[in-house]
């Protein structure tokens, strides 16, 4: 009689072996794997339960950030105006300083200001005792300061952009029924003042437009012809002031040593070269200022003079001499159509 034997776990050895084996709350390891790897996975699953708790608490902390901080800060929904102004100006100082789009002219003016009188100190002055309190020296640092600053200005001016959204003037002249007096753009798709034009370096409509300058790199038009002009007139004393002295120190050293003007080129090059620049600023300078002193005596701007707008008609804007100047001098200066600083909402802009 054949009888069962209870086998015990000792007693029947498997000829194969599995080839992985499973254990609770570890993971799968290879058993042919080396140890080295096998000890490499089960750190790395250790530290997957870790990453994914930080991951959520950088999250929750992220979402009650979001709900505290003001939306300016991280720039949820809103930014300012200038970012996404569609001109071509560039802006500084958080869009409080408005430029053209090509610095180039800005910066060849600011030179040649600024190393006229450098070499009017360096060359052209040196006659005199004492250098540091010459006062033809202290006299063209002078007017080189308030050059240079007020050039400044007149770059950095809002010239009078017109905004591309504002739709009241349309809508009070429509009141008023004198829809003559406004002009459309097609460009800005706006309706602006008759006496606002586009100018096409910039992208923009300006209010009383006169010229794009390209020795400042920037529009000229009722809110900067202004400090226009009187950069003008400073430059002009400035360039005139520095011609002056150094003719002057050329007939100096002419009758004092007896020498010829080939002479002066071997000796003071530099000297004769600032004198013939700064005579033909003076020159340039001298008629644009008396242009400009025209269109002001005549309320009229550069393009209406130049494309002839009142040669066969009453100016309708003269207010006779003494009223133009003051209008353009002493009357006080318009706030900007448009706040660049503004916010607005980016999804509006699209």
């Amino acid at each position: 009689m054949a009888s069962t034997a209870k086998k015990e776990p000792n007693d029947t050895v498997s000829n194969t072996l599995p080839e992985t084996a499973h254990f609770d709350d570890q993971p799968e390891i290879t058993l042919f794997e080396s140890p080295a790897k096998a000890e490499a996975s089960v750190e790395i699953a250790e530290t997957k339960p870790n990453l994914i708790g930080l991951r959520q608490k950088l999250a929750s902390a992220k979402r009650i950030l979001s709900r505290r901080l003001p939306k300016s800060f991280h720039g949820d929904r809103t930014t300012r105006l200038y970012h996404v102004w569609p001109g071509n100006n560039v802006f500084f100082c958080g869009g409080r300083l408005v430029c053209g789009p090509d610095p180039r002219g800005l910066v060849l003016t600011t030179m040649a200001i600024a190393m006229s009188s450098w070499s009017f100190a360096a060359y052209a002055a040196n006659d005199v005792v004492s250098f540091a309190y010459s006062p033809k020296i202290i006299g063209s640092l002078i007017l080189t300061f308030i050059a240079i600053v007020n050039l400044g200005m007149v770059s950095a001016t809002d010239p009078g952009i017109l905004s591309r959204s504002d739709q009241t003037l349309v809508e009070s002249a429509t009141k008023l029924g004198d829809e003559a007096r406004v002009k459309y753009c097609g460009i800005c798709n706006i309706y602006g003042p008759p006496r606002s034009r586009h100018c096409d370096v910039c992208d923009n409509c300006v209010e009383k437009f006169d010229h794009h300058c390209p020795w400042i790199g920037q529009c000229i038009g009722l809110r900067n012809y202004r400090l226009y002009v009187i950069f003008l007139f400073v430059a002009l004393a400035l360039f005139a002031y520095i011609f002056a002295f150094s003719f002057q120190t050329i007939r100096h050293r002419m009758s004092q040593n007896n020498v010829v003007l080939i002479d002066l080129l071997r000796n003071c090059p530099e000297t004769l070269a600032l004198a013939s620049f700064t005579f033909a600023a003076t020159l340039l300078l001298g008629l644009l200022t008396s242009y400009n002193l025209y269109l002001v005596a005549s309320n009229q701007t550069a393009y209406e003079n130049f494309h002839q707008y009142y040669a066969s008609s009453q100016n309708p804007y003269d207010k006779g001499f003494l009223s133009n100047f003051m209008e353009v001098l002493f009357w006080s200066m318009p706030p900007p159509k448009v706040d660049f600083r503004g916010e607005v909402n980016i999804y509006d802009q699209v």
